[in-house]
């Protein structure tokens, strides 16, 4: 759901990489045998490399678990070793359940993947009227909603707002293109689509996956709330690093966006439902859902982006990047591929299959590297015969994207423009600012600073110092575990001189904090 690519540090013990013994290997020819050996030993390497405490990964080839094995430990420094049965947050790979809950009540006659969703959730309202009466079910699994990449995504994270909540204020967030004219990766659209499976089946989203797909899969370890997750056992701790140090970091309270990104699973589990989708929704002989609706959900439907010179280069079989419904849709060396990554806090994860090949992975990790697309890449080519090292071409791509980030830091630091003051005095600053869409935001002085408050979201403290101008820079507590770099805080003044306008602007990949309006209150 929000994926971060971040590379590690010295700092971090590689004694800590541990290995577990995989599980029995079912039907295995010497064929098999060796490709799974190479595997094991390529993980363990580029686990190293990338310096990730835990990962788990699992191989489903022609219907069989032939491969499934943890690495590293639960968490960092300490001696729990992880195993096929521990729990990670899967993020966004969550999308393809609330698809295939879809799915399941249009194979039922519930619904069609084109009805309306205002005919399911009246109240449901978007910026643009007219988008609000044409938007179906079908755009909301496909990104097509004319909503931003990741556009309004800090309404739930971090947040105390209920999923009811966040539609109903996602209608004061601006559109940035029109109806199905481009892309925009929306975790919102899709925690409606949630909604949409509770309104039409009469349980809530959580109950429907939990009844309709974990159970019928035995994959008995999988939970949807943060609260069944903190009553589990053999749970992976989440990292990510900040100001070059590496930290386990907490579990984010996700709930609120649920059929987004809210499903916390094993690589043991995981591997069941990766038979169920290279079965085409047909489980040990039990449908589940049609192998028509699995077409559906395989057909590209959006254009994600093409392919530039750069990508072409890096992967040159490459010639596609589409979406379907809760799956990204792709080739490689002739083949298709049906795909999706996920990030949380702390934990990115891919699923990855080549349904020509019967074949189809699953990687988890308590990191935020690539770790997962690595490894993922890598089975496919050990299966196809295609000799490449994944890994080392990532660490090129990492080394060469820190001295970008680096060079782009200086630039920032350069823009400061030096002895300017303040038009009035800090305590001018302070108050209650607030907007349609957000809430409201609060600035108080404190021991002669100011300090910025989220009230929606009592993670998001901030110290802010001056900068230039009637700009401040914001430093976040360490009460966000997001790794967020040091933003800017801008106030603007009225024709009387007052401060009327905050303005905030964060430089990250994830959270548009340019969304945010906040006029002060009187």
């Amino acid at each position: 759901m929000l994926p971060r690519i971040n590379r590690f540090t010295q700092s971090f013990l590689l004694a800590t990489i541990l290995t577990v013994a995989a599980l029995p290997l079912a039907g295995q020819t010497p064929t098999t045998t060796a490709r799974l050996k190479e595997i094991d030993e390529y993980s363990a390497k580029a686990g190293l490399d990338w310096k990730v405490p835990g990962f788990a990964i699992a191989i489903v080839k022609d219907d069989r678990v032939v491969f499934a094995k943890g690495y590293g430990v639960l968490e960092l420094g300490k001696a729990p070793a992880v195993d096929e049965n521990t729990l990670f947050a899967i993020a966004s790979n969550s999308k393809a359940f609330t698809a295939a809950a879809l799915a399941i009540l249009v194979d039922e006659g519930k619904l069609k993947w084109d009805d309306k969703v205002t005919k399911y959730l009246p109240s449901f309202e978007l910026y643009d009227p007219y988008v609000t009466r044409e938007l179906t079910i079908r755009d909301l699994l496909s990104h097509r909603s004319g909503l931003a990449t990741f556009g309004g995504d800090l309404l739930w994270y971090e947040s105390d707002y209920s999923r009811d909540e966040i539609l109903r204020r996602i209608r004061f967030l601006k559109p940035t293109s029109s109806l199905r004219s481009r892309f925009g990766y929306q975790n919102i659209m899709f925690m409606a689509a949630g909604e949409v499976v509770a309104k039409v089946s009469g349980k809530s989203w959580d109950e429907f996956v939990k009844e309709r797909f974990f159970a019928p899969l035995t994959m008995k370890r999988t939970v949807t709330s943060h609260a069944d997750l903190l009553a589990s056992s053999n749970v992976a701790t989440p990292h990510n690093e900040v100001d070059g140090k590496l930290r386990a970091i907490r579990y984010g309270k996700v709930d609120n966006i649920g059929a987004a990104g809210g499903i916390k699973s094993s690589v043991a589990d995981m591997a069941q439902w990766l038979r169920l989708q290279l079965g085409r929704g047909t489980y040990e002989g039990r449908k589940l859902f049609s192998s028509t609706a699995s077409r559906e959900m395989w057909t590209p439907h959006t254009v994600v982006s093409g392919i530039s010179e750069q990508g072409e280069k890096f992967n040159p079989t490459r010639h596609f990047n589409l979406y379907g419904l809760g799956w990204s849709l792709s080739d490689y060396q002739g083949r298709l591929i049906v795909s999706h990554g996920g990030g949380l806090d702390g934990m990115t994860s891919q699923v990855a299959l080549m349904p020509e090949e019967k074949l189809g992975v699953v990687v988890l990790t308590s990191s935020e590297t690539p770790l997962s697309t690595i490894l993922a890449n890598k089975v496919f080519d050990v299966f196809l015969g295609v000799p490449r090292d994944w890994n080392a071409d990532f660490l090129a791509r990492a080394k060469d994207n820190e001295a970008a980030r680096k060079d782009a830091d200086r630039r920032r630091e350069l823009s400061r423009v030096p002895q300017t003051k303040l038009s009035l005095p800090v305590s001018a600053y302070a108050g209650t600012y607030s907007g349609d869409m957000f809430g409201e935001a609060r600035v108080t002085e404190e021991e002669g600073k100011l300090v910025l408050r989220f009230l929606p979201s009592p993670f998001f403290v901030g110290d802010l110092e001056h900068w230039h101008f009637d700009t401040f820079r914001v430093k976040w507590r360490d009460s966000i575990v997001y790794p967020f770099v040091r933003g800017f805080v801008t106030f603007t003044l009225n024709a009387q001189g007052r401060v009327d306008e905050m303005k905030i602007d964060v430089p990250n990949d994830d959270f548009d904090f340019k969304e945010l309006e906040f006029e002060r209150k009187p």
